[in-house]
């Protein structure tokens, strides 16, 4: 039986999905994860083994890998593991990204770096001190802007700015964000992919503020795989919703998309360009991207899959499968099948089709809401949620904070209060259940002293 190292930050979502995966491949799994080993015994030892390490000593880690394997392949689930995924493959000489590819395309500054070398569509950018004044900086183009941290994902810390009045406003704001306690382990300058020691007053990436030119335009999202530094991809989603600031919290996910295929067709060549301008080769991979009057622009692309618990919206067929009624296999069915290399099939949904409506018509579409914090406390009380899934082609309503929790929208938080998924014939029925049933949840919400 095939072994594969599960690599698990302890706030994911998606340690359940992964490991219900393995077990649908008969594949055994290890789970390495941050958590302190006293924590990962809560996990059921009869399903899978864990591995606990040192996330912030990447070197330190990978020697702990060596030691616990051998392994079969070793997938990622989150910005935080993807570089460690790959100095952990290269060490057993397993197929895997490059870590100077894996940590590109999770520091921003870097990534923008390289596709901005390579000629890829990507937003004007500049980077400076957290502690710099944002009233004496100097922006070489007009607002509005966008405010990021360079590490953090998930909308965390990005904010628009208008004026100048916004920007310090806002510049001032990620950089409290970024002077918690909680976020002062979080950099990249991982000892085993350091350069010579950099001179001193030189700020870490954890203390640098991204400002970028913002783009105009509908936002996608498009989950792939590459082999070998082609790009096959899985699923592009619409993001029906606006998302023009000021803060940039996603909701909405629907595929397949409902764009042009002309338009579809230039998201993935941008896509497979700023791949292949990170040097990424191998392996799941997570884009998001902006259409401008002059293209698709790339705002990120991770060298992971999806997050939270959208990828329970995608289905898939694996090839060569005797049987025509073999049910679909899940996302993270797909990323452990091709990390052990095993063949992968176009999906059931999703991909760029070449005819929308045969695909509709044979899969249907599929969408996932993630429900936003409405504001700041704690959470009293969760009502609607039968009635949210009595909704015409609501499949699963699935609330992911707990009531007594404290709650942290964004810029601020990095988590939602759940998950809505739905399918229906054609996407704009799946976009319409979902709002209805977001409609129907009520959320008691008590402010904090």
């Amino acid at each position: 039986m095939s072994r594969v190292l599960l690599l698990v930050a302890t706030t994911s979502y998606r340690t359940d999905d992964f490991i219900a995966a393995a077990q649908r491949l008969g594949v055994e799994v290890t789970v390495g994860t941050d958590r302190c080993l006293s924590l990962a015994k809560v996990w059921p030892e009869e399903a899978f083994g864990t591995l606990a390490l040192d996330f912030r000593h990447p070197a330190r880690a990978v020697r702990a890998i060596e030691r616990a394997g051998p392994f079969a392949a070793v997938v990622a689930t989150s910005d935080d593991t993807a570089v460690l995924a790959a100095l952990a493959a290269r060490a057993l000489g397993l197929p895997g990204n490059a870590p100077e590819a894996a940590r590109a395309a999770r520091n921003k500054r870097v990534m923008r770096a390289h596709l901005r070398l390579a000629g890829v569509p990507c937003p004007e950018f500049a980077v400076f001190p957290a502690e710099a004044d944002p009233r004496t900086l100097e922006l070489p183009w007009p607002f509005p802007v966008v405010v990021k941290p360079l590490l953090l994902s998930a909308s965390r810390g990005v904010i628009r700015a208008d004026d100048r009045e916004d920007f310090a406003a806002a510049f001032a704001r990620v950089g409290r964000l970024l002077a918690r306690p909680e976020l002062a382990q979080v950099d990249d300058d991982l000892e085993c992919l350091r350069p010579p020691r950099p001179s001193a007053g030189t700020q870490p990436a954890r203390r640098q503020i991204l400002v970028e030119r913002f783009v105009p335009g509908m936002e996608v999202a498009l989950e792939g795989v590459l082999s070998a530094g082609a790009l096959r991809v899985l699923a592009l989603f619409d993001k029906p919703d606006p998302l023009d600031g000021p803060f940039f919290e996603e909701t909405i996910y629907v595929t397949p998309s409902r764009l042009p295929a002309g338009t579809q067709s230039a998201i993935a060549e941008v896509t497979a360009r700023a791949a292949a301008a990170l040097g990424l080769r191998q392996g799941p991979i997570h884009a998001e991207l902006r259409l401008s009057d002059g293209g698709p622009v790339v705002i990120e692309v991770a060298a992971r899959s999806i997050g939270g618990l959208c990828s329970r919206t995608l289905r898939f067929g694996l090839a060569g499968s005797p049987r025509a009624d073999e049910p679909p296999h899940s996302l993270e069915e797909i990323v452990i099948a091709h990390a052990l290399d095993l063949d992968a099939s176009a999906p059931r949904d999703g991909a760029i089709a070449k005819a929308r409506d045969e695909t509709a018509s044979k899969n249907g579409a599929s969408g996932v809401m993630m429900v936003p914090i409405p504001k700041g406390g704690v959470l009293q009380a969760v009502e609607g949620v039968e009635e949210a899934r009595a909704v015409p082609r609501i499949e699963d309503v699935v609330i992911s904070m707990k009531v007594g929790e404290r709650v942290v929208p964004l810029p601020e938080g990095a988590a939602y209060l759940g998950f809505l998924f739905a399918r229906a014939p054609e996407p704009a029925e799946v976009e319409a259940a979902l709002r209805e049933a977001h409609r129907r949840l009520r959320f008691t919400i008590a402010a904090t002293l």
